[in-house]
């Protein structure tokens, strides 16, 4: 029907032409617009490949026009203040304001519902105290030849490639600026990392920067790049949040000449990372590989980043932990919310842990294996506020990483087109006309002015619960409101060090552990009896 009524406006409009044409000589004027309009519609209705166009020509157009400015119209005039994801309005404002230097408080009270189900918040003192943000740094690494005192706030990794080079370089010298490091992300190491801040090299399973013509790890040319001075620590990239079990993606439209070059691969075509690596393939291999690693770095802090999977796997090396000797100086733990590139929709949103869920099977499994004093945990997912770092200490973290925080400081708008190369602020593309859009020179203050504003949030929060060291949390004092008929209830099942112990997996109930310690979905706990596969129970 739309079809028929097209065609017969169409002559219309050519008939009322052809009529008036004698009396009225300019009316054919009129076809500089009728006439496009007639072509696209005639090309709508003989085009194959969509449907709505074919069968409403012209007009079938607003369709894909109106899901092209969808994200705009829905981020500007739709969502609320606390109604946006990723990150909400009120997330996202925090970030921007804190970046610029800006007043960063709220009038009127707060916007959240605190009797919703999963409302948190923190027990404060009647006795607080002043923490001095100067100490909250955490040495990691304090037996090797180089350990690295580190900020209890960093920037996640983020690979060049992902990332624009002024966004890369903004990131490294914020970091100077604000005495923090920036994790490279699988990419490699590039010139617009070394920018004067701190880094922590990231090696993922393509072995970018450290890799031979078959893809495979050199040794020779990690010990070029990890003896760097300004790399502090070496993280083994095992999986992440985003796609965990996938190997990284850079899109085909972002692998430029310069990207190609320095990862070793083909201009134009698209990079996935292997699922796995080839230089281990058994949790004794892969201590051994961490091992080899901190040696041919001059003993440099070295760990290892995961997406908590399947629990048993990650007791697995705790086991071999404990067989061989050998430790990871440190244990990054993202979560399945995490992610700043492209990820297939199925494993970003089915796929992995969330960081809650996965912080505290690391943290327990640690402790049951009494690692957990030997091993720093860096939490790593959706933490953009002092709120986020204190919570996910709680949980038993002894630091954490910012991403997607990062990125907004440097002006990121949240615009959802990361994965496309059009990046309407410079950050996550490789066009040079929007690259050239993000100054350096201005978004480096941002970046520290971030880092600062959090780091001191975290440190006033900690003030006002009567604590000056975060050694000193606990679970008791992170709340949640519950349904159930107890309704402030305790929000992890952390276990404090030496109060865990592990039991075999059968044959055995668990028994009361001190303190008050509760259940997170999908974790069992002094409350609940542990089933069959459960081997982590508290003791006495």
């Amino acid at each position: 029907m739309a079809r028929l009524i097209f065609l017969l406006i169409s002559l219309l409009i050519v008939l009322v032409n052809y009529v008036l044409a004698p009396t009225v000589p300019h009316i054919w004027w009129s076809m500089i617009v009728f006439g496009p309009l007639m072509m696209v519609g005639f090309i709508d209705m003989f085009q194959q490949r969509q449907a709505i166009r074919r069968n409403f020509p012209l007009i079938g157009n607003f369709r894909y026009l109106l899901e092209l400015f969808r994200p705009e119209i829905n981020q500007y005039f739709i969502e609320s203040n606390t109604s946006g994801t990723p990150f909400n309005r009120l997330e996202r404002s925090l970030v921007y304001q804190r970046s610029k230097g800006e007043l960063d408080t709220v009038p009127f009270g707060t916007q959240k519902n605190v009797y919703e189900v999963g409302y948190e918040w923190v027990t404060h003192s009647i006795m607080p105290v002043h923490v001095d943000t100067q100490q909250l740094r955490v040495v990691v690494g304090g037996s090797r030849a180089k350990p690295y005192s580190m900020s209890i706030f960093n920037i996640g990794a983020m690979s060049f490639g992902s990332l624009s080079k002024n966004a890369v370089m903004a990131l490294n010298q914020g970091a100077q600026m604000g005495g923090f490091a920036q994790n490279t992300g699988e990419g490699g190491l590039t010139p617009y990392h070394q920018q004067g801040g701190d880094l922590i090299w990231q090696i993922g399973t393509g072995y970018f920067g450290c890799r031979d013509a078959a893809g495979k790890f050199s040794a020779e040319r990690f010990v070029e790049k990890a003896t760097l001075e300004q790399v502090k620590m070496i993280e083994l990239k095992i999986s992440q949040g985003a796609k965990p079990g996938h190997g990284g993606i850079l899109p085909a439209e972002k692998v430029t000449q310069e990207i190609a070059t320095i990862r070793g691969v083909e201009i134009g075509k698209s990079i996935i990372s292997p699922p796995g690596h080839s230089a281990f393939s058994t949790p004794l291999e892969l201590l051994t590989f961490i091992e080899r690693l901190r040696e041919l770095s001059g003993g440099k802090p070295v760990g290892f980043k995961i997406c908590i999977g399947k629990p048993r796997e990650f007791m697995a090396i705790c086991k071999a932990m404990l067989k061989s000797g050998i430790t990871p100086d440190f244990i990054t733990v993202d979560g399945g919310e995490g992610g700043t590139g492209a990820a297939p929709l199925e494993f970003s949103n089915y796929v992995g842990s969330p960081l809650n869920e996965g912080l505290v099977i690391v943290h327990n499994t640690l402790v049951g294996f009494a690692l957990r004093d030997r091993v720093k945990i860096i939490s790593s997912g959706k933490i953009n506020s002092g709120f986020g770092i204190l919570k996910h200490m709680v949980m038993g973290s002894d630091l954490c990483y910012s991403s997607r925080g990062m990125m907004l400081s440097l002006g990121c708008i949240q615009a959802l087109q990361c994965n496309t190369n059009h990046c309407p602020t410079g950050v996550a593309t490789q066009n040079p006309s929007l690259v050239n859009g993000l100054v350096v020179a201005q978004k480096n203050k941002r970046v520290a002015n971030f880092h600062k504003a959090t780091v001191k949030s975290l440190a006033e929060i900690l003030g006002a619960m009567g604590f000056h060291d975060p050694k000193q949390l606990r679970p008791r004092h992170l709340m949640r409101a519950s349904q159930t008929a107890q309704h402030l209830t305790g929000n992890v099942a952390r276990y404090p060090q030496g109060q865990a112990r592990v039991l075999p997996v059968q044959g055995r109930r668990p028994q009361r552990a001190r303190g008050a310690v509760f259940k997170i979905s999908g974790l069992y706990t002094s409350r609940q009896r542990p089933g069959r596969h459960s081997s982590l129970v508290p003791g006495h």
